[in-house]
């Protein structure tokens, strides 16, 4: 029993072939595409107007080298966001369960974060590893220590996706059967489960947005130091 709660986040195959790349193509199918008309239905102005307030808000921290990243930083929270609702819907697979993709999302937008600082203002980007006025026996120490940080910033970004997304589909997958094994024994019990699972399925809603949303702000921050 204990494994089937971890089935859900296996890598779906088709005679053998993984389905990963369907599930990451499919996103963008849903998406509305703009028209050339003057005037834009109600779902494409609603569309607009929340880019608009995402870009917003994401370019907040960044000073003007950084708006370059505008439409790569915003596609790609628009496109976590829709991964993670997604795969809150019965039956499906949520890729960003899968520490790999995460990973692979993070290092290299983290990489070209360093690479833009240390080819811009390699003494500022180097600056970060020495705090101004550390005493000087322990100048090595730090320097080890901001140089692990630094390079733990993609597994943090890649672990905190996959943990808070796991951790939330297998608290619904155990309250889920908990209710379902309740009703024939205990209706009123199981009626109080299913209750706390609809307000527990609310909540996984929130946390899927706010979690794309925390992926793209740290990186815009990382993205601060290096411009």
């Amino acid at each position: 029993m204990m494994l089937s709660f971890f089935d859900q986040f296996m890598s779906p195959t088709h005679l053998g072939v993984p389905l990963m790349a369907l599930a990451l193509t499919l996103p963008w199918i849903l998406y509305p595409t703009p028209t050339a008309r003057w005037l834009n239905n109600r779902f494409l102005a609603l569309q607009g107007w929340l880019i608009n307030r995402f870009t917003q808000q994401l370019l907040l921290p960044l000073n003007l080298g950084g708006h370059k990243w505008a439409a790569l930083l915003t596609s790609l929270m628009i496109f976590l966001i829709t991964l993670n609702m997604l795969g809150l819907l019965p039956y499906t697979f949520t890729p960003t369960t899968q520490l790999s993709l995460n990973l692979g999302l993070a290092t290299p937008l983290w990489l070209a974060t360093v690479i833009i600082g240390m080819r811009n203002q390699p003494t500022h980007a180097l600056g970060h590893l020495l705090p101004e006025g550390t005493p000087g026996p322990l100048i090595p120490v730090l320097i080890i220590i901001e140089t692990i940080s630094l390079f733990i910033r993609p597994l943090a970004l890649g672990v905190r996706l996959t943990a808070n997304l796991t951790a939330g589909h297998l608290l619904i997958q155990l309250i889920a059967t908990a209710a379902f094994v309740l009703m024939p024994l205990m209706p009123a019990v199981a009626l109080l489960t299913s209750a706390v699972l609809v307000l527990l399925t609310l909540l996984e809603i929130a946390v899927a947005m706010i979690q794309a949303y925390v992926f793209v702000l740290l990186l815009t921050l990382y993205l601060q130091e290096n411009v």
